[in-house]
């Protein structure tokens, strides 16, 4: 038995060795398997081009692989969408361009992480351990992970990976931006998606790569099914740019609130103990001077934005043009030959990152235009200036123009018809000029226009004004040329000073262009309905709000009283004729809401401690009264009637046509809705005037002092003006009914005003108190006939309101076609 024993055991034992050595050999031949090939071997056959990363085409796998060759060592990754998805609303537009990402290759055993820098968070010290200990507080992000394909050792080392899987991830944030915009949850779909090996290219100081994306979603979303042939499955192009971290020289340049510039930074934990942490610089190029020294110098490296070749002739030209406008800024700065725009050479990748793009974008419908620096997030260095312009805006503002002269029923049609183009061709030169501003580094000045063409920042409003015939005139609609404003950026950005004189030189530009009469607000004070500064006002124009705005009624008036077939060319289909009615109905809409920016406006600027600015100055009483006065008068029927010429034209749109967003809301399908132009304009200036942020400024600068208008003040004089009115006379059509419809947007902005519970609850107060006085009166002055049956309506549901406002449901408020962006 034991003999057996010991025979079993020796079985045992062999077999254990035969399998720990099969073992062993099963591993080291996984090992060996694992093993990164040699370089030379495993792109044989590709295409390879150099460059800072080594490129090598695999058309048989229809691949990319990447040569990385220097790991731990910081470059920008930066994104774009040579091909893109058209629509205005989901903003995913061809040449688009991303942020700039600080990412870097780490080697973790077989594999290469790409890793993305957190450089929202930083310690600029001296003391490593103090630099390391941020690092550690803030996560980084590794965004994506590869394993080691070749391997070359040596002086030459070098590690190739399958970058594929880079280029097919959504980078770009498509699938953010679809869901962002309601349009479902889209993702990449890998078997419909591939790699771009033509646009497979690299250059000593940056590697462009490219990918075909295809995303899977629902297709349910309006704004997909507008634009795609199959709204489920969606392809885009996405290009991936490597760039070399910019050489070291750029001296950063401290950001000041006055400067008109955008800030980039970080939150610098080194900072002395009083210091704040918040570190922020301007964007800016780089831009030396061959002779430092010399007040007007020649340059080491100008700056040179490209056209897009796919912009049409007349567009081209101009916005050549008015994109070479800055040259003038740029020299007055001390710079010879510094700036220039030019049309792109023909064969070039407008997604090479090495060349700063403004592209002519064709969207569905019409939208914003967009300027960008690309930026080095370290020092605020741009790398690359992005502009996007988006076709549609010329044909709108060729339609507005239009839509005043009515030139096709006239003798001089043609000659008409060409000033309407060229009002639009001047809009585009300045549209032009605006976004290659932003791409400079350079934010909006809404208060510009107060000094005629001040800056280019500014969204300006055309010029209109009536002849010595009466006639509309678009002579001199748009300014030509940077403005004193937009001289004063370029200088305060790029200017070169003596050793030690910096500060104090830039304190002085800022002093000079506040004398000289320029203010500064930006879009945080500029775009709300309830915003407060008088000043900082979209698309109004000249330097009297009130007065503007009575200029700009009588040309309204006009052009309402002439409006004809005239305003639509021959071909067009008459339905059309709603559309162009809508910016001559609404002509008056931004001007309106420059006289409610002075109902509880006040004035303040940007600045710093050491400025001696800080504080904020009410609009005087006067002004705000008068302001009062003429929002009232836009809800009144003389303003609100359109004529009879208009009422007897407007018609239904053609078979196979239908009304879009440019349109009045209607309720009397197939017909034009008079009640619907009534009540969008009329809540037009409701919104302004009723924003919650308003009422209570208004409430808080009465209580300050009591000159200034109260909330009783504001709803008395609204209440004089549209539900407490005497019949209206015979001379406007359908005057009571057009006047009723405008005291319902009145009461409905009113409640809705109260319902979305923002306002303090004093000026609540006043406010509930000044509608039960409402009531009462309605209740004693039912009027006649439909006045009568609105009126006691009105008491009733005020009465309800005030007891239970869950009691009411409240109307959505009317729908005011767009204006923005002309």
């Amino acid at each position: 038995m034991k003999r057996i024993g010991r025979m079993v055991c020796a079985v045992l034992t062999a077999s254990f060795a035969v399998t720990t050595a099969t073992a062993a050999d099963a591993v080291a031949a996984k090992a060996e398997a694992k093993a990164p090939l040699d370089v030379a071997a495993a792109t044989r056959g590709m295409e390879h081009a150099a460059g800072f990363f080594d490129v090598y085409r695999d058309t048989a796998k229809g691949r990319v692989l990447l040569g990385v060759r220097k790991l731990d060592t910081p470059l920008l990754l930066v994104t774009s969408l040579p091909w893109a998805l058209g629509s205005n609303d989901v903003g995913l537009d061809r040449g688009q361009s991303g942020e700039s990402h600080l990412v870097e290759f780490r080697r973790v055993g077989a594999r290469l992480l790409l890793v993305e820098d957190n450089t929202k968070f930083r310690a600029v010290s001296p003391n490593p351990d103090e630099a390391l200990s941020v690092r550690q507080a803030f996560a980084e992000s590794v965004l994506w992970a590869a394993d080691i394909v070749a391997e070359r050792k040596g002086a030459d080392a070098e590690l190739v990976i399958d970058v594929s899987p880079l280029l097919i991830s959504d980078r770009h944030g498509i699938a953010s931006r679809l869901a962002e915009t309601k349009q479902g949850k889209y993702e990449v779909d890998d078997k419909r998606s591939a790699v771009s090996l033509g646009e497979a290219k690299s250059f000593p100081d940056n590697t462009e790569l490219e990918a075909q994306l295809t995303f899977k979603g629902p297709g349910e979303g309006a704004f997909v099914k507008d634009v795609a042939m199959d709204a489920q499955s969606l392809t885009f192009r996405q290009h991936l740019s490597l760039v070399r971290l910019p050489s070291p020289g750029f001296a950063p340049r401290a950001y000041h609130p006055a400067s008109g510039a955008f800030s980039v930074g970080y939150y610098d934990y080194a900072q002395p103990l009083a210091s704040s942490i918040d570190v922020r610089f301007q964007p800016r190029f780089r831009l030396d001077k061959t002779d430092p020294a010399a007040a007007q110098s020649a340059v080491k490296k100008p700056i040179v934005f490209y056209l897009d070749r796919g912009a049409p002739e007349p567009v081209r030209s101009a916005l050549l043009d008015g994109a070479n406008w800055w040259k003038s800024a740029f020299e007055k700065a001390g710079f010879k030959d510094a700036y220039r725009v030019e049309l792109l050479p023909e064969g070039v990748d407008p997604m090479d990152i090495r060349y700063s793009l403004i592209t002519w974008a064709h969207r569905y419908t019409r939208g914003w235009s967009y300027g960008q620096p690309i930026v080095d997030p370290r020092t605020g260095e741009i790398i690359k200036g992005s502009v996007t312009l988006g076709s549609q805006r010329v044909r709108q503002d060729i339609l507005i123009a239009e839509s005043l002269l009515a030139p096709y029923d006239k003798a001089n049609a043609a000659g008409l018809k060409g000033q309407a183009e060229q009002m639009a061709l001047a809009r585009l030169r300045q549209l032009a000029a605006h976004e290659v501003g932003h791409a400079l580094g350079f934010a909006h000045n809404f208060a510009a226009s107060r000094l005629g063409n001040g800056s280019v920042m500014d969204y300006p409003h055309p010029l209109l004004k009536l002849g010595a015939d009466g006639a509309i005139s678009l002579d001199n609609a748009y300014g030509v040329g940077v403005g004193p404003w937009d001289d004063f950026i370029v200088a305060h950005a790029y200017g070169q000073f003596a050793p030690g004189t910096e500060a104090a030189s830039l304190a002085k530009l800022r002093a000079d262009i506040a004398k000289a009469g320029f203010r500064y607000v930006s879009d945080p004070d500029a775009r709300a309905p309830g915003d407060a500064e008088p000043d900082g006002l979209l698309w109004d124009f000249g330097p009297d709000t009130l007065k503007a705005f009575d200029d700009l009624l009588a040309v309204r008036r006009k052009a309402l009283d002439a409006f004809s077939i005239g305003v639509l060319p021959p071909e067009r289909q008459a339905g059309e004729l709603e559309a162009r009615l809508v910016p001559v109905y609404l002509l008056h809409r931004y001007q309106t809401e420059a006289v409610a920016r002075l109902v509880g406006g006040a004035e303040y600027a940007y600045s710093q401690a050491a400025d001696r600015q800080a504080g904020s100055k009410p609009v005087p009483a006067g002004a705000q009264r008068a302001a009062l006065d003429r929002l009232v008068a836009t809800l009144g029927a003389e303003q609100l009637a359109l004529p009879a010429n208009v009422l007897d034209l407007v018609t239904p749109p053609g078979n196979d046509y239908v009304r879009n967003r440019e349109y009045f809301a209607t309720k009397s399908t197939p017909l034009f809705d008079a009640f619907a132009a009534v009540e969008a304009a009329a809540a037009q200036t409701t919104q302004f005037l009723f924003a919650p942020q308003r009422l209570n400024r208004v409430a808080w600068q009465h209580a300050r002092d009591p000159r200034e208008p109260g909330i009783a003040d504001v709803l008395d004089a609204t209440f004089r003006g549209t539900w407490q009115r005497d019949a209206i006379g015979n001379n406007l059509p359908a005057g009571d009914a057009v006047q009723t419809a405008a005291n319902w947007v009145v009461l409905d902005a009113l409640l809705n005003t109260l319902d979305a519970g923002q306002l303090h609850a004093q000026v609540d107060a006043e406010l509930r108190a000044s509608l039960q006085q409402w009531q009462k009166w309605l209740a004693k002055n039912p009027g006649q006939a439909g006045v009568a049956a609105s009126r006691t309506e009105a008491a009733a549901t005020i009465v309800k309101y005030l007891a239970d406002p869950k009691s009411v449901k409240l109307r959505s408020l009317p729908v005011i076609p767009p204006g923005a962006p002309i």
